[in-house]
């Protein structure tokens, strides 16, 4: 795909600004982690679902671009990045995020599409019906040559070229143009078949990846949903001390899952309040189109191809003997711009908590969504805390939209192509000023809590809860 590259405010096709672009390819395993109630200390918690996990590796596969603007043209590389999945197995990925830098080394998390800038791009069904209709899917290149009409000689650079500029040109709304006639002539090909695909469902999640009840009851259930034929249930590390079991709605302990299982967590009733959280893994083929989002400021890449490769997701669940009872979890909204924390409260008392300085309550057997408005681009880090030394921590970077219609900054430019080297700073960075450079912001809450302090600015959606039972 692409190495990093950037200019200054341009129009193209769209009003763009010209940042980093570079391609990588990967998927995330995600899912909540939670600590113990009893204890202090707060696990990161990147607010995906579940899924691949993964790392970016090099430009494998690249041709050649041109990208036209006000001030000249720009030339960059494009094509496809490799990313190492966590756990075993290897993805293909497109950028479909040009302005934005990619950071070498930095970990992606398999998510939709609503977490995403694809969420709110009325092209992206047409981007799914490329990935599927294009290389490396169709790796027949005679073939692919023959439908496109670019004639003999179509090699994988240039069909790697072609189909990433086609892909640009509906992700990001940019004026650009493959280098090699036979790729130009293959975007174009692919730009003007493209059709509206559905969205992909995940490889592997959870839902709800958080569920709370008393001791002495089966707590959930917790359903899983997967492509895969079949997946494992690990069970809590402690499960033995604190004799949680996982089982099924007659009650038989859990070892495996397959799509729609449902399990629940079989607390003993004499158990001391507290929290444990269980994984799902299976081994399976990522769908192509998935979205993939970084835990630092890199670059959203959609998922173009995937070997057999290890998916997971969490569960956690809570329990107490009485008092409130919170059951804690988020999602990234980018139609709303910000982070939808959930608290379901299956308790005999309200749970009051305090959100970046301003304090909610959720009634007894209510639900409550808190949605965080959040800055493009910039880092959240909050926890919330909860009873019994309950303690969750939240943690990321809001990605939502393309550069497209940003102006008047400009951002370093790269020659290599490959990914920018992940830095992490020792002090704030303000990415709107910076242009998006490949270092990470990292805000403390106290920080991002001058942001988002008043109540006035969280928008609440609630609603009754409502308990699965056996």
């Amino acid at each position: 795909m692409l190495s990093a590259y950037s200019t200054r405010s341009v129009r193209g096709r769209g009003a763009a600004r010209m940042a980093v672009a570079t391609f990588v390819s990967g998927l995330l395993a995600a899912g909540v982690a939670m600590v113990g109630a009893g204890t202090a200390a707060a696990d990161d918690t990147a607010p995906d679902r579940g899924g691949a996990t993964a790392t970016i590796g090099d430009l494998k596969t690249y041709g050649d671009a041109v990208i036209h603007d006000t001030d000249g043209d720009l030339r960059v590389p494009a094509g496809l990045f490799e990313m190492s999945v966590e756990g075993g197995g290897t993805l293909q990925t497109y950028c479909v995020d040009l302005y934005n830098p990619t950071q070498k080394g930095a970990k992606y998390h398999e998510t939709d599409w609503s977490g995403t800038a694809l969420g709110a791009n009325k092209g992206a069904g047409k981007i799914r019906w490329i990935l599927q209709n294009s290389y490396p899917q169709v790796n027949d290149l005679a073939a692919l040559a023959a439908a496109a009409g670019t004639g003999a000689g179509l090699t994988e650079q240039d069909a790697a070229a072609g189909t990433q500029v086609a892909i640009w040109r509906y992700s990001d709304d940019v004026d650009v143009d493959a280098v090699d006639p036979q790729a130009e002539k293959l975007a174009d090909y692919l730009e003007r078949s493209a059709r509206a695909a559905a969205e992909p469902e995940a490889s592997l999640t959870v839902d709800p990846p958080a569920v709370s009840g008393r001791p002495g009851e089966r707590i959930g259930p917790v359903t899983v949903h997967t492509n895969a034929a079949g997946a494992t249930v690990i069970p809590p590390a402690d499960a033995a001390a604190s004799g949680v079991r996982i089982v099924d709605a007659d009650g038989k302990e859990v070892t495996s899952a397959v799509d729609g299982s449902r399990i629940w967590f079989d607390v003993p009733e004499d158990a001391a309040a507290g929290s444990v959280e269980l994984t799902v893994q299976a081994s399976t083929t990522v769908p192509v189109g998935r979205a993939f989002a970084s835990e630092s400021r890199s670059q959203t890449l959609i998922l173009a191809g995937s070997s057999e490769s290890t998916v997971s997701a969490t569960a956690d669940a809570t329990w107490a003997e009485r008092g409130a009872i919170p059951a804690l979890s988020a999602e990234r909204n980018c139609s709303a711009g910000g982070l939808d924390v959930t608290v379901a409260n299956e308790g005999d008392q309200d749970f009051t908590f305090d959100l970046l300085g301003t304090e909610y309550s959720v009634a007894a057997t209510e639900s409550r969504t808190v949605t965080v408005p959040l800055q493009e681009d910039q880092a959240y880090d909050f926890t919330i805390k909860g009873p019994d030394g309950l303690e969750k921590r939240f943690n990321g970077v809001l990605d939502c939209r393309t550069r497209s219609s940003e102006t008047g900054t400009q951002a370093q430019t790269y020659s290599d192509p490959s990914p920018a080297t992940v830095v992490t700073p020792e002090t704030d960075v303000n990415l709107a000023e910076t242009g998006g450079s490949a270092v990470t912001p990292l805000i403390a809450g106290t920080a991002i809590g001058l942001v988002l302090i008043g109540g006035a600015a969280l928008v609440l959606v609630r609603k009754k809860e409502t308990s699965a039972q056996d």
